[in-house]
């Protein structure tokens, strides 16, 4: 599902994303909640480094905004605060 909702998107996955909608789905499993933006840079930035942790790598992935759109691949809710 993931796959074909990220093609109506336009995104050819890569693991770079897949690395992101799995924690994005493991984070929702944990606080059923989906990350705002701040809160998924940082809680990247501390699972899976420095480097993914920032707003321009996860916006280059998903340039229609890495938590609303990430979030809409991995089938979770917008995130509280996503227009």
């Amino acid at each position: 599902m993931a796959g074909h909702l990220a093609k109506e998107e336009g995104i050819d996955m890569t693991e770079s994303h897949w690395e992101v909608v799995n924690f994005l789905r493991e984070y929702y499993d944990e606080y059923k909640i989906a990350p705002m933006i701040r809160i998924l840079t940082k809680a990247i930035g501390k699972k899976l480094g420095k480097e993914k942790g920032n707003t321009k790598y996860l916006y280059d992935l998903y340039p229609g905004g890495p938590a609303k759109q990430a979030c809409k691949i991995a089938g979770l809710p917008k995130p509280t605060g996503c227009v």
